[in-house]
């Protein structure tokens, strides 16, 4: 396969090659017709030149005279009377002078024509002025140049031509392969980039400037290499999460069911044993289930049957459903909807995403403090808010707190609860109602979790 850069090479070359060709012929037929009209509108000005002074004194010295500073010329002169006889003439221009003064057959304006224009053909060209005396054709001047000067010129010019043809050609063929390694040297870049990204390698980095469409799509391969580095790490991390996470229940499930088993243990001793892997199973149970809600949501599998919905109704029942947990631990749960409004969600999957984040405020909370959750209707936006006055979240952390299996606690207690997937499921929940979710914390003085929905 020919590489990229021999394939433009080859199409600029054509291309500007093609365009110098024709300007240069363009420019050369330009320059020949002028110079050839250039040289024969000097030959008949000097024959008006040399008709003037003979109409002004027309006798033989004149005449004489005339001829004589023609004699010396690279041009040639004529005196013919008003019927085309011969009367003057300079050098050996006689017999090609008879042929011409013959031949003509027309009235020649007083300010004279160009009788032979075909250079390339004849031996020469020559031009013709009357000589008026008294308003009457005294003769005629006829000048006559040979054509091998002007061929001389010619060649002159084809050769000066030539040279700078061969020294374009030269500067061409150099700018182009510049130009063709310049332009092929961030693709073949980016091709070696997509060749390590086919092959797992994420590590490319691609030093990109400017904002052409190159600069662009090499940008968008180092966004992607990004993104895939990203993903990867995160795969591995989720990996390895998602390992300890079973492999710590299951340690448990396994070491209590190894001493269950044991026939000198005793029957209350034993119903612990069975009650904590009981506990585990179910710890499992709600793991494996949060995967497959995550899976579902990233195939585009998860189901949203939105219906209308009286929010302040919806929040009530919420409400009434979690306030016995908050009474057992001693925490005020305040509910505020001071709104009528009508909102279109999944009101199962919402109900997990209220009743997940009140549980979060209840895990985090202590006794006597206060947990409020709220409805704000804002212009096209309705907005519920969960804030709690428990320990809140450090900094640091904030940002994560929606990842999957990230946890604020990194000792991941068994005690601690939760399997690090719920804030992660709320979030791709929302998102899939088109909404969203910010959290907000003081490390110490508690959190506030905004829901944004837009209002149709």
């Amino acid at each position: 396969m020919k590489k990229i850069s021999f394939k433009l090479g080859i199409l600029f070359f054509v291309l500007i090659i093609g365009m110098e060709t024709i300007l240069f012929l363009s420019l050369y037929v330009s320059l020949v017709n002028d110079r050839i009209e250039e040289e024969m509108n000097q030959l008949l000005a000097r024959g008006n030149s040399h008709r003037d002074v003979l109409e002004t004194n027309y006798d033989r010295p004149t005449i004489e005279h005339v001829v004589m500073m023609e004699s010396k010329a690279e041009t040639d002169v004529v005196i013919t009377d008003q019927d085309g006889n011969i009367l003057y003439f300079s050098n050996n221009i006689f017999q090609t002078a008879r042929k011409v003064t013959k031949s003509r057959t027309r009235e020649i304006p007083h300010h004279g024509i160009v009788l032979q224009k075909n250079w390339e053909n004849d031996s020469h060209i020559s031009t013709v002025s009357p000589i008026h005396i008294n308003h009457k054709v005294k003769g005629y001047v006829y000048m006559f140049q040979n054509t091998a000067s002007l061929h001389t010129m010619i060649f002159k010019l084809k050769h000066h031509f030539l040279i700078t043809g061969i020294f374009s050609l030269l500067l061409t063929i150099i700018a182009i392969l510049f130009l063709s390694k310049v332009i092929t040297k961030p693709l073949i870049r980016m091709k070696e980039a997509t060749e390590k990204l086919s092959k797992g390698d994420f590590s490319v980095r691609l030093q990109v400037n400017g904002s052409d469409e190159l600069s662009q799509l090499g940008k968008t391969i180092q966004t992607l290499a990004n993104d895939l580095e990203y993903l990867k790490k995160g795969r591995k991390e989720f990996l390895a999460s998602i390992s300890h996470e079973l492999r710590t229940p299951l340690t448990y499930v396994k070491g209590y069911a190894d001493i269950a088993r044991r026939p000198d243990i005793e029957e209350k001793e034993r119903e612990k044993y069975v009650s904590i892997i009981y506990e585990e199973a179910e710890h499992i149970q709600k793991l494996v289930k949060d995967l497959f809600q995550l899976a579902q949501l990233d195939e585009n599998t998860f189901q949203i049957d939105k219906e209308t919905v009286n929010v302040c109704s919806f929040m009530s029942k919420i409400y009434e459903k979690m306030l016995p947990a908050f009474q057992i631990k001693k925490i005020r749960l305040i509910h505020h909807c001071d709104t009528d409004l009508e909102i279109n969600i999944d009101l199962k999957r919402f109900e997990q995403v209220m009743l997940n984040l009140l549980d979060n405020a209840l895990k985090h909370s202590e006794e006597g403090t206060t947990v409020l959750f709220e409805v704000i209707q804002e212009e096209k936006h309705t907005k519920i808010i969960i804030s709690d006055e428990g320990i809140g979240i450090p900094k640091e952390d904030l940002p994560y707190i929606f990842d999957r299996l990230y946890r604020v606690d990194k000792s991941r207690s068994r005690t601690g609860g939760g399997t690090g997937l719920g804030l992660a499921i709320v979030k791709e929940i929302i998102e899939a109602h088109r909404g969203t979710i910010t959290a907000e914390s003081v490390l110490g003085k508690g959190t506030r979790m905004i829901i944004t929905l837009v209002t149709s």
